[in-house]
């Protein structure tokens, strides 16, 4: 029997415990053994609950317990979960998480410190929910020169953009709605402006280029911008509005971004609605596989932990190595990147527009007026950008896909 500690016993620690008492047979039959939980590190106590006897509030406990092999780390956060992390590794037990913020911000430290003491750390949990796009990308697809990844990758965000288009809400109503319903937090910020979606990219480019993508190198757009007339346009166009996180190789740099794009609905990523994620990955002999499925939720991320415990217990006494070291990657500059923009601007700058791009492709709607809406030549990001601020009488852009 192999015995795990839980640290957080709050939606994702929770659903831990809810997978394995309910699909404990199934458990059991993948990892060769039983798996149980031992102790639960809570602030909190939980009178009434199954598992209120397994409740500890002191880690010592579970750091000095030699019946302990894995701990589950779904607290959130970087303190105290990072030196609790760190702690278990060095004594010998292994790690796995949920904790996307911790696994951007110190992951390939905490892999090389999980191999120096030949114990593993693993972190599906941290970017999908319970979509198994890391473990595929590390063992059934290692093999491939990895291209190019671009997903979906917040829920919060997707579930917005969704009933904009679909409803002709605008942001802030939407916005409450997904507060309402629990897809959105009190202060939504991370999922809003991009951060969330930025820190499961780093994750992804990560792993994708074997070095250390920092989050903090990666171009970060959030989709409060995003209006009504823009969504009148995308329809013109047959396109979507979602917000991506992207890593590509192109002519031999490495490129990283999260921004809202126009995604033409011949590309799938354009019918992903709601809180579903979807992450497209592109393999030079591959070529496109996709991963889809509920991004976040309690069972859904809790049944990738539970994942984590069994390729863990399955593999005892040896170290999951993991397509990552902990050397920083070197992100190429924004401006280098190129693509073609949508831009919105007063009817009145048309010619000032077309003095600017040049060769432009204007776009029209019946349902907005006083404006010219145009789609740019292809340029790079520096270019658009110098021509961008010149032009009057602009009201916003979106990059295309």
């Amino acid at each position: 029997m192999a015995k795990i500690a839980v640290l957080g016993y709050g939606t994702v620690g929770s659903g831990v415990a809810e997978v394995l008492d309910v699909n404990g047979a199934c458990v059991e039959d993948s990892a060769g053994e039983k798996i149980e939980i031992k102790y639960i590190l809570d602030l909190r106590d939980f009178p009434g609950d199954k598992h209120e006897s397994q409740v500890v509030h002191d880690f010592d406990v579970i750091l000095n317990d030699p019946e302990i092999e894995v701990v589950c780390e779904t607290m959130g956060g970087i303190e105290p979960a990072f030196t609790f992390e760190k702690k278990a590794l060095e004594s010998g037990k292994s790690v796995c998480t949920s904790n996307k913020e911790l696994v951007a911000a110190h992951g390939p430290e905490l892999v090389e410190l999980a191999k120096k003491n030949n114990v593993s750390y693993l972190f599906e949990a941290s970017v999908g929910g319970g979509i198994p796009v890391l473990r595929s990308m590390n063992d059934s697809i290692r093999h491939e020169r990895l291209d190019s990844i671009t997903g979906i990758l917040n829920g919060t965000t997707n579930y917005i953009l969704t009933k904009m288009d679909q409803e002709g809400a605008d942001f802030d109503a939407v916005l409450k709605v997904a507060q309402d319903k629990g897809y959105a937090e009190r202060n939504p910020e991370a999922d809003i402006e991009g951060h969330d979606a930025c820190r499961k990219t780093a994750i992804l480019a990560s792993i994708m280029s074997g070095q250390f993508v920092k989050h903090d190198d990666i171009y970060t757009e959030g989709i409060t911008k995003i209006t009504g007339e823009d969504f009148e346009y995308a329809r013109e166009l047959n396109m979507a509005i979602k917000l991506l996180g992207s890593c590509k190789r192109e002519d031999g740099k490495f490129f990283a971004m999260v921004a809202p794009f126009l995604i033409p609905f011949d590309n799938s990523l354009s019918m992903v609605n709601g809180v579903f994620n979807a992450i497209d990955v592109h393999g030079n002999m591959l070529g496109d596989v996709m991963y889809y499925g509920k991004g976040a939720g309690k069972k859904a991320t809790a049944s990738a932990v539970v994942a984590d415990v069994i390729d863990i217990v399955r593999h005892k006494g040896k170290h999951i190595d993991w397509n990552l070291r902990n050397v920083p990657a070197e992100v190429a500059p924004i401006n280098d990147d190129i693509r073609n923009f949508f831009v919105r601007c007063d009817a009145s700058a048309e010619t000032g527009a077309k003095e600017l791009f040049g060769d432009v492709k204007q776009v029209k709607s019946d349902k907005v007026s006083g404006e010219f809406a145009f789609i740019t030549p292809e340029m790079t990001e520096k270019d658009f950008k110098e021509k961008y601020e010149k032009l009057r009488g602009v009201r916003s852009y979106l990059r295309l896909l």
